[in-house]
């Protein structure tokens, strides 16, 4: 194998592929990638077994082949090589080494044998679904936050993703819980009459996913079969697993019936709680609110630290409520709200509130109390 390409070119498929590996892997071929050359076209695949990327780009190759690199070693070469070097790539069989160059500088890397590398399966999948760029990063930006980091809770361990067709208006949903809030996005889409089952996609490959989408407008093919996700992009294909399990029923947790509504600046109530909670040194982060006719007051008690106390000017009209809150749960929902106002509906001290934008009705969010 004998090529040359331009660093900034290989720089872009290295930046998608090697964030896939592992850095220390008990198989030491996973942590590498999968170089494969022929024609005029270098191909790049990287696998953990769950998720795989897959990426071509145009080379002037000389000589075809194909080996395996360290992902991470020859992404850290390439990030620190001049902008604009041409990179040649040389494999030596004989003493299993590639040879790197560029410019003045040089690197003999170790090699192992592209036939030591896992064959991925390449399945069918159903037909894909066009979504554009900035729909699918909404999705993701709006719900993942709550994504559950508990591996015992396996299932809540992802974005749940379904097609939805409500009132004549069709599009895809996500949805993510970690058991103490809920954050639910739509974005309104032609489906072209395709439906898309309810699958749960792993914490790993939203991040991967998310990395695909960001700043790009360009449109994606989707395909969602009951065990695997497909995201294409050009040259580059992501393939990943589904999370096996049931995701709980979301709709049951979004309460309906809540009557109380205290309207407020999001951005004044996110540094307030941020101010108030710096005196908290305890996991949850604990604030306590006041409600009452036309004011908001914030609370924080810790011993041996101190206390804080904050008010606010908010639109509230019903009973006045005491209700706790966890700091960063609450910082991490505010964030998600663009608009000049946000709406909290509320029950009582110990039933879940209803968080929106009343000027976006794409998004909605489930935040449950704590004892404070």
């Amino acid at each position: 194998m004998h090529l040359t390409i331009e660093r900034a070119q290989l720089l872009s498929v290295l930046s998608h592929v090697h964030s896939v590996v592992e850095k220390r892997h008990t198989v030491p071929i996973l942590s590498n990638v999968l170089i494969e050359a022929q024609g005029q076209t270098l191909t790049f695949t990287a696998t953990d077994m769950d998720l795989t990327v897959e990426e071509r780009a145009a080379a002037n190759i000389s000589q075809d082949g194909a080996t395996t690199l360290s992902a991470h070693m020859l992404y850290d070469i390439v990030r620190k090589l001049a902008d604009g070097s041409q990179v040649e790539m040389r494999l030596d069989p004989e003493n299993e080494q590639c040879h790197i160059a560029a410019g003045r500088s040089s690197f003999e890397l170790p090699t192992l044998p592209r036939d030591g590398f896992p064959s991925i399966r390449n399945d069918d999948m159903p037909e894909p679904l066009g979504v554009a760029g900035p729909d699918l990063k909404q999705l993701i930006e709006r719900t993942r936050f709550a994504i559950s980091t508990e591996e015992t809770r396996y299932y809540l361990n992802g974005i749940y993703l379904e097609s939805f067709e409500q009132d004549g208006t069709t599009g895809l949903r996500a949805v993510a819980t970690d058991g103490h809030r809920l954050a639910k996005c739509e974005i309104a889409m032609d489906l072209h009459g395709l439906t898309l089952p309810g699958v749960i996609v792993p914490r790993k490959t939203v991040g991967e996913i998310y990395k695909i989408v960001e700043g790009e407008d360009e449109a994606l093919e989707l395909s969602v079969s009951e065990t695997k996700i497909r995201l294409k992009r050009g040259d580059m294909t992501l393939t990943s697993k589904l999370i096996d399990g049931n995701f709980p029923d979301y709709q049951r947790v979004i309460p309906a019936n809540n009557e109380k509504l205290l309207s407020c600046d999001p951005k004044a109530l996110a540094k307030a709680v941020d101010r108030v909670s710096v005196v908290s040194t305890d996991r949850s982060r604990g604030v306590k609110f006041g409600l009452d006719a036309g004011a908001m007051s914030l609370q924080s008690n810790s011993a041996g630290i101190g206390s804080a106390f904050e008010e606010l000017e908010v639109s509230y009209n019903a009973d006045p409520l005491t209700v706790g809150f966890n700091a960063r749960y609450l910082s991490d929902i505010l964030g998600q709200l663009g608009g000049e106002v946000a709406h909290f509906r509320l029950n009582d001290s110990a039933s879940p509130v209803v968080v929106s934008d009343p000027e976006d009705q794409t998004s909605l969010f489930v935040l449950m109390p704590m004892r404070v």
